[in-house]
């Protein structure tokens, strides 16, 4: 009977994502100096095949973080799942990509309060109305 992926697998594909994206990576540009193809890096990521210790080995190594990022929580008070959670939001990544490109402090502050404006916003669009 084949072997079945876990949540491990899962959470180790989440955060290969993110940490792909993160570094600028396509798929393909990660498969190829793994030695696997795209399909297999969707798989891995999606969690639907599980990745060889060496092949993570050379995952982290590329992507420069130790073998322990895909798997352990964060001794300062919260967890690295609640960092890759966020990283995970569609375009959270590009966010903090452009984010950092601002040089001028005033002008990242300004940023910073229409984001957080917009899910103020977007929360109490959620709220239903009192009747």
């Amino acid at each position: 009977m084949p072997k079945q992926t876990t949540d491990v697998d899962r959470l180790v594909g989440l955060r290969i994502t993110a940490l792909r994206k993160a570094r600028g990576l396509s798929q393909t540009a990660l498969g190829t100096a793994v030695g696997v193809t795209f399909q297999q890096v969707q798989k891995y990521e999606k969690g639907q095949n599980r990745v060889g210790a060496g092949r993570l080995r050379e995952i982290s190594r590329l992507l420069e973080v130790p073998v322990s990022a895909f798997f352990e929580e964060d001794d300062a008070g919260g967890t690295q799942s609640e960092v890759f959670g966020f990283l995970s939001a569609h375009g959270a990544i590009e966010l903090l990509q452009a984010y950092a490109l601002i040089e001028d402090d005033q002008l990242r502050r300004d940023v910073l309060a229409i984001v957080r404006t917009a899910a103020k916003m977007g929360k109490r669009s959620e709220i239903p109305a009192a009747v």
